[in-house]
């Protein structure tokens, strides 16, 4: 039986480790470095005023309307990785707790890719179960135009065979009555949005699940998978427990043009909601974290991705930066953590299968092999 009812503490507490291990870092951090500059919150842009939001959607709004005003402002030059709850220390507990990951700045596969691994593991913490990773792409408005049309040919062929009203929707909105005709499994055979993709969005889409294959991350195509254009665009995934949705994830460069008008900022993000319990939320001293580990190279950033959960299993004091692409960056991360070692990997370190690591005190070096890493950073932790 799925797990219904999770205390907020250990939400807090799962996701703030899975957030450290796979290279988020708390939206709390940044906007408390925020706080005092001149900038005053002043809601959402006047472009929103009259789009209707789905639910999730408007959490990521609601999300995109804090980070307006941290520092540094993402950019394709600076992404920025982040994860977010409504669970905050020293306060009462929410019933309905809500967790997020997102990547701002960056439309590269590994983003996706990140999100969902990171989600995965938060998932089986929470749920005790083994999630389900369903996986679509809707593509641009290029494709969802021409897969609009695909959908309004499709209801009049099948007039005589449907409900009058899928027919009725139809007439309206063509995704609204996909939608409908799929919740009440009116049929089989709707066109699928990939057989519709531009050839941006299939690249986008084939490059993505490339990665997730050779990160070894578990998915299963879902063409019923849809999302609405206002706030989403291309992939589109969700998390599903013993059949049940508790996590729903996207693209969404639609929602960020009215937060970032003056950039063109790719992002992608995912909600997790699930139901929680508890009085105040007590105020806990996370681990000193000894090591921060820093990687070069897509060869280095999927072994990295892969030796996350291992790391955060056998509880190793190590945090990342996997979505930062620039060496510059990731040291600068590094020493704003300020942890006494570094573990660095780097092309040739990624195919001989090993990493260095580096005594940030005395520059010392030593090369450890990847199958006994785990041991030999427990030992100088």
């Amino acid at each position: 039986m799925i797990r219904e009812i999770v205390p907020a503490e250990e939400i807090l507490s799962k996701a703030s480790a899975v957030g450290q291990y796979y290279g988020f870092m708390p939206l709390t951090t940044l906007a408390a470095k925020s706080r005092g500059s001149s900038k005053k919150n002043v809601g959402y842009p006047e472009s929103l005023a009259n789009i209707t939001l789905d639910p999730t959607a408007t959490v990521i709004a609601n999300f995109l309307k804090q980070c307006r005003h941290i520092e540094p402002t993402p950019s394709a030059r600076q992404p920025l990785f982040l994860w977010h709850t409504n669970i905050a220390p020293g306060r009462p507990a929410q019933k309905k707790a809500v967790v997020q990951f997102h990547a701002l700045g960056t439309d590269r596969a590994i983003a996706d890719t990140l999100i969902i691994r990171a989600l995965i593991a938060l998932t089986r913490d929470l749920y005790h179960e083994e999630p389900v990773v369903r996986i679509n792409s809707m593509g641009d408005k290029e494709t969802r135009a021409r897969y609009a049309r695909e959908l309004g040919t499709f209801f009049k062929r099948r007039a005589t065979d449907l409900p009058e009203e899928c027919l009725l929707r139809a007439k309206c909105d063509a995704f609204d009555a996909a939608e409908f005709t799929i919740a009440n499994e009116y049929t089989d055979d709707l066109p699928a949005p990939t057989d519709h993709l531009s050839d941006a969005s299939r690249k986008r889409f084939e490059d993505l699940l490339e990665y997730l294959e050779m990160t070894e991350t578990p998915y299963e195509l879902a063409k019923n998978l849809l999302s609405r254009g206002n706030a989403w665009n291309d992939t589109c995934f969700e998390l599903t427990v013993a059949g049940k949705r508790v996590a729903w994830g996207s693209r969404y460069n639609e929602l960020t043009r009215h937060f970032f008008p003056s950039s063109s900022l790719s992002a992608t993000g995912a909600v997790l909601t699930l139901a929680s319990e508890g009085s105040i939320v007590k105020k806990t001293t996370p681990a000193r974290v000894r090591f921060s580990f820093v990687h070069i190279g897509d060869e280095a950033k999927r072994i990295s991705i892969r030796l996350a959960e291992d790391f955060r299993k056998a509880r190793v004091p190590l945090t990342q930066y996997i979505g930062t692409e620039s060496l510059t960056e990731q040291l600068g991360l590094a020493e704003r953590d300020n942890n006494p070692y570094l573990l660095l990997m780097g092309r040739k370190e990624a195919l001989e299968g090993s990493a260095i690591l580096r005594n940030r005190a005395t520059q010392v070096e030593q090369t450890l092999p990847l199958d006994s890493i785990i041991e030999r950073l427990k030992s100088v932790a």
